[in-house]
């Protein structure tokens, strides 16, 4: 009896392209000065979670410390990283600073709450070595 073959749930499809788009996304606030507590932490994922449903994106995984948050998305391919990105940080800034004006206020000065900077890698699926060798082999035979 052959194995049941069941489909990738990370493979989606649209109509003329099927991709599985992963991004490690770092982001970490101006002078890194730990502004999240628990409730700010939560309240933070709520919002990138509307921000990249909003990109028709998944928010695949969210965590955090007072210095930085961690996320996972899940995207489609005419989605620009550089774009979300932007977008998740400057809606939450703006929301995170109206709902909690005290306590961001302590942390932060000036009009910005997260660094201008931001850590991005792709990731999931085998690896390079492996995507390598597959490429390789397969070469037309002569």
């Amino acid at each position: 009896m052959s194995p049941r073959w069941e489909p990738n749930p990370n493979i989606r499809r649209g109509r003329t392209v099927t991709y599985t788009l992963h991004a490690h996304l770092v982001f970490t606030p101006k002078y890194r000065r730990g502004p999240f507590t628990d409730e700010i932490l939560r309240r933070c994922e709520e919002i990138m979670r509307d921000v990249c449903a909003d990109f028709e994106t998944e928010l695949v995984e969210f965590n955090g410390e007072r210095d930085h948050v961690h996320l996972l998305v899940h995207y489609p391919p005419k989605v620009a990283i550089s774009r979300l990105v932007g977008s998740l940080k400057g809606v939450s800034a703006r929301r995170l600073r109206q709902e909690f004006p005290a306590h961001i206020r302590k942390y932060l000065r000036g009009d910005h709450f997260w660094s201008p900077s931001y850590f991005a890698a792709s990731c999931g699926g085998p690896p390079l070595s492996i995507i390598k060798e597959y490429i390789e082999n397969q070469k037309r035979p002569a």
